[in-house]
């Protein structure tokens, strides 16, 4: 079941927001979310549903054995590393290190074909998190196994992310309301990532899709360009449409996430478009991996190794492809890179008169949106060699044939043009320019900014429902996570 489909919408999520808002205790609200995020795991995933609930389980023990066995606190750390990388490992990298092997040394090994339960990067790196809480901070520990299962199985961000970490959000487990003004404001949230989801991210995505599905002969410059480009707003706004939609549910049922999207495609830099890009991820690898690892601390050569090391991982996390691996280390070169100018330019700043602008901030932006682009082409391309396809004909493709020329006028409708448009206004930090403004302007502006907030999620959300029952286009990107 995932957040676009209409037994989510018209039933489930209704049923479960009643049933919550009609209970009065904190337990018995707990245990409806997790028999509701149990079920629905369980409504597209009916067997992997008892490998989330014995991950969380094992997980649960080795925690509890953290806390009561100090002295050998270390041991319990090392087996939940190993067992929960294990686990991933054989899920998720068993067929693909076979392929490797069989591809380099021509062993002929047969490939285990073992089906990939959905979220499992998501809801591993989450117990991970949890263990090595509890490992620095013993007081972290979670006695209530319910407890730590609502955790790691709470529908909004079970399957889609964002990856949230225990100490994050542990206090709402045993302390949280349920408000009206809240349970608004997180409905609001939640329609705006699904507007984003339907009609942006399907919208490029139809158009990506066929860009990239043309044959090499039959591609052009402007294809590969038209594809890569709506790539880039298709997996943003799939993703910041579905970190939305976590963020509102929570807010609905008296959580608080942590954003995970800042305006990446603004950034003027790949470490900042990396403190913008599904900020959960790169905090987690900062937390869990960079830092163990030395982080800066261990000299420059051996910062910028780790580096590379975080973004090997977090690449490979993404999928098991060299293609993944391959994306991750552009932006793990590129900030290396960056690195290596800022020291030897002396200064990472430069501003103008009014210490407003940075010189050259426009080409940096143009750089930054360049590398993400190409780098992305191989995050959507199938294999690398259709990647390396796509990025020749991206610089060297021409004019193209007929076929190349009919697939981008079947493309260049007024409904695909606008919702182009929309998608590049939409990457800027326009809501929140227009937020500051009303906080200056008075009372009444933010009132009268408010409610016209709110007619417009109604008309956006009879929008979806309308969407949602007449298209047939609505890919879940995430089945590889």
């Amino acid at each position: 079941m995932v957040f676009s489909s209409a037994p989510f919408l018209f039933i489930f999520l209704p049923v479960v927001l009643i049933l919550h808002s009609c209970i009065r205790g904190l337990r018995g609200k707990n245990f409806l979310l997790i028999a509701a995020s149990l079920f629905f795991y369980a409504y597209g995933e009916p067997v992997f549903v008892l490998v989330m609930v014995g991950s969380v389980l094992v997980n649960y023990l080795l925690a509890r054995g953290i806390v009561s066995a100090a002295g050998k606190k270390k041991v319990f750390l090392v087996v939940a590393v190993i067992v929960n990388l294990g686990m991933i490992g054989i899920f998720k990298y068993a067929g693909f290190a076979v392929e490797t092997v069989n591809h380099l040394s021509g062993a002929g090994l047969p490939v285990p074909q073992i089906a990939l339960p959905i979220g499992i990067s998501f809801f591993t790196f989450q117990v991970l998190s949890y263990v090595i809480d509890v490992y620095r901070d013993p007081q972290m520990v979670q006695k209530n196994f319910a407890k730590l299962l609502l955790y790691v199985s709470f529908f909004p961000q079970l399957i889609a992310g964002p990856i949230v970490k225990y100490h994050d959000v542990y206090t709402y487990i045993n302390d949280r309301h349920q408000t009206i003004p809240e349970t608004a404001a997180g409905i609001r949230r939640f329609v705006l990532g699904l507007s984003k989801k339907l009609f942006l991210a399907n919208g490029m995505g139809l158009i990506a899709d066929q860009m990239f599905g043309l044959a090499p002969a039959d591609m052009s410059a402007a294809t590969a360009w038209l594809g890569a480009i709506c790539y880039i707003f298709q997996i943003f706004f799939d993703f910041s449409g579905y970190s939305d939609m976590a963020i509102g549910l929570g807010h609905m049922f008296g959580f608080t996430f942590l954003e995970n999207f800042d305006h990446p495609y603004v950034a003027t830099g790949i470490k900042e478009f990396w403190r913008r890009w599904h900020i959960s991820l790169s905090t987690w690898f900062r937390e869990y991996l960079y830092i163990p690892l030395g982080g800066n601390r261990k000299g420059k050569v051996r910062t910028e190794i780790n580096k590379l090391i975080v973004f090997f991982f977090t690449g490979l996390w993404h999928g098991a492809s060299w293609n993944f691996v391959l994306w991750g280390m552009i932006h793990g070169v590129s900030i290396v890179c960056e690195d290596l100018i800022r020291k030897k330019a002396g200064k990472t700043q430069v501003k103008d008169a009014k210490g407003k602008r940075r010189v050259g901030s426009f080409f940096q932006w143009l750089y930054t949106i360049l590398i993400v682009t190409i780098a992305f082409v191989f995050f959507r391309a199938d294999t690398l060699g259709e990647g390396v396809t796509m990025i020749v004909k991206m610089f060297t493709g021409g004019a193209g044939n007929a076929a190349a020329y009919n697939a981008c006028m079947s493309v260049m409708t007024p409904w695909l043009i606008t919702l182009f448009v929309i998608s590049i206004v939409s990457c800027m930090p326009l809501i929140a320019a227009i937020r500051r403004r009303a906080e200056r302007a008075g009372e009444t502006v933010r009132v009268r900014l408010s409610v016209c907030s709110y007619v417009l999620t109604v008309v956006m959300l009879v929008l979806c429902i309308l969407n949602v029952a007449d298209s047939t286009y609505n890919p879940f990107i995430y089945f590889r996570f």
